[in-house]
């Protein structure tokens, strides 16, 4: 059996022994929930380290068949591309559980629907096939929604709910709709990706079969990823959720639109991708440079980091519209180190409004005073979050925007770009620590305490140690995922893309 199965089956195994443990044993719950997500982490921590770098095809793979008939199996595997993404993704996980310690209300129902939601995610990145793509991303995004209404905060939170179902679910239904269709027009009768990719690589998609189905997956993708103009639910929702709930899906199971976009769009509709470069490009804009703008006014620091969340994804669509090894390579670092940023910023934002009862910016002040280690963690995601050298981000962005100067026509988008990463981020999250942090401290303040002992600082120093390793040594990542993006530009190039600036970059 793949450890890939147990990594995404422990915390599902985990959700269904809590639905037969009393809900007066609340200290069981946690512990149940802390322990499966930990035991994931260890296993994608392990599989990570396996992993081969330059190997052909996907490593830990199990397959089994389930609907023969239509090509419908479980089938797992990680190759450069997901194999970060399952990391990342077990690693918030545990640093989601540990900060789970505010939810003092029907625990039992939220421990089971965080570890539905943690495998759930894990299953959609670990997925080869679209069937179970599909199904366990819809698996994990109802919990979402339940948890917001349930745990969530603000007078505004059931419109948040509503507002984020909504969204959501039309662009999760756009999505399925592209993806019958791909299934119907390949002619390959099979759901099974490597196999669906290996017959398109023989028998090419019509163009208009690729000009229907692209733009299906583009806005369907897009929208649950907060693709501009289709961004506005992320901010209310996740200014309104719990803060484990913001950190899984702002850290992670955002991520599923672009992995989707890049593990079936761009390969499988090669021309149409091409067709739509310049779109994409200019609709990350939107998220850079206007989303920017308006994080800019926000006076709650969970919208301001919201905001800021959905500027961060500009990057990312900025990557996958150059279309190269670079920019794509560029694009999936983005992807993991905004997952760990997203989860740092929402657990300490979380942490914030235990003590204080509000993230109102303007009702802060001198935190650092009181609450040394937060306060200090607090500075340097936001110095992450403006993509200061030495974290995950800077070697992420870096490399987006050298793809995109690399294309000629996507050099006015890459200055633009520059601008609102250096300008408009720095500007936001800078003034937000000065306005937290230092000055004077309210007396009504007085009282709040730092993170007590080293269990309770643990997910902090978790994520902001994954922030520094993969910052600093970024070939972690890089090695293994140049290879498997090489393969996908070369579909989408009918000639390989020549780019000795990737290796160049790399040393």
């Amino acid at each position: 059996m793949s450890i890939l199965t147990y990594i995404l089956g422990v915390p599902l195994l985990a959700a269904i022994v809590l639905a037969f443990v009393p809900r007066s044993f609340a200290v069981i719950m946690r512990f149940v929930a802390i322990a499966a997500t930990l035991v994931s982490a260890v296993l994608a921590v392990v599989m990570f380290c396996r992993f081969q770098a330059g190997a052909a095809g996907y490593q830990f793979e199990q397959q089994v068949n389930w609907v023969k008939s239509l090509g419908i199996s479980y089938h797992v595997g990680v190759d450069g591309i997901n194999v970060g993404l399952v990391l990342m993704g077990a690693i918030v996980a545990f640093a989601a559980a540990c900060c789970s310690g505010g939810i003092n209300r029907r625990e039992k129902e939220f421990y089971i629907l965080l570890l539905v939601m943690v495998g759930g995610i894990l299953g959609a990145f670990a997925s080869l096939d679209l069937f179970f793509f599909y199904f366990f991303h819809e698996f994990a995004l109802v919990p979402t929604f339940i948890m917001i209404g349930l745990w969530g905060m603000g007078e505004r939170k059931n419109y948040a709910t509503f507002q984020i179902t909504l969204y959501l679910s039309i662009g999760a239904l756009i999505a399925l709709i592209g993806l019958i269709a791909l299934y119907s027009q390949s002619g390959a009768h099979t759901f099974d990706i490597p196999a669906l990719t290996e017959y398109v690589k023989s028998h090419p998609l019509s163009a208009s079969a690729q000009n229907f189905i692209f733009p299906l997956l583009l806005f369907g993708f897009g929208i649950l990823v907060s693709l501009w103009p289709f961004h506005t639910w992320a901010p209310m929702g996740y200014g309104s959720a719990p803060a484990p709930t913001a950190m899984l899906h702002a850290g992670v199971l955002k991520k599923f639109g672009l992995y989707g976009l890049i593990r079936v769009a761009l390969p499988l509709m090669p021309d149409a991708a091409h067709q739509w470069v310049q779109a994409i490009a200019w609709l990350a804009m939107g998220n850079l440079v206007y989303c920017g703008w308006v994080a800019m006014r926000q006076k709650n620091f969970n919208w301001l980091i919201g905001y800021s969340s959905v500027a961060h994804m500009g990057f990312i669509f900025l990557g996958i519209a150059t279309l190269s090894l670079l920019g794509v390579t560029g694009a999936v670092l983005v992807m993991i180190a905004h997952g760990f940023l997203a989860a740092l910023t929402f657990s300490l934002s979380g942490y914030v409004y235990q003590q204080t009862g509000t993230l109102e910016i303007s009702q802060l002040g001198g935190l650092l005073r009181r609450m040394p280690f937060i306060g200090t963690a607090l500075i340097m995601a936001a110095f992450a979050g403006c993509g200061l050298p030495g974290f995950a981000n800077f070697a992420g962005e870096v490399t987006v925007l050298f793809g995109a100067w690399s294309v000629p026509t996507l050099r006015t988008v890459t200055v633009l770009a520059c601008w609102g990463a250096l300008i408009i981020g720095a500007i936001y999250m800078l003034r937000a620590v000065r306005n937290m942090l230092h000055a004077d401290l309210p007396t009504r303040w007085a009282g709040v305490v730092d993170a007590p002992h080293a269990w309770r600082k643990l997910p902090f120093v978790v994520l902001l140690a994954s922030l520094i390793v993969f910052g600093c040594f970024p070939r972690l990542l890089t090695d293994k995922i140049s290879p498997s993006v090489k393969s996908i530009v070369e579909m989408v190039n009918p000639v390989s893309p020549t780019t000795t600036a990737a290796v160049d970059l790399q040393k």
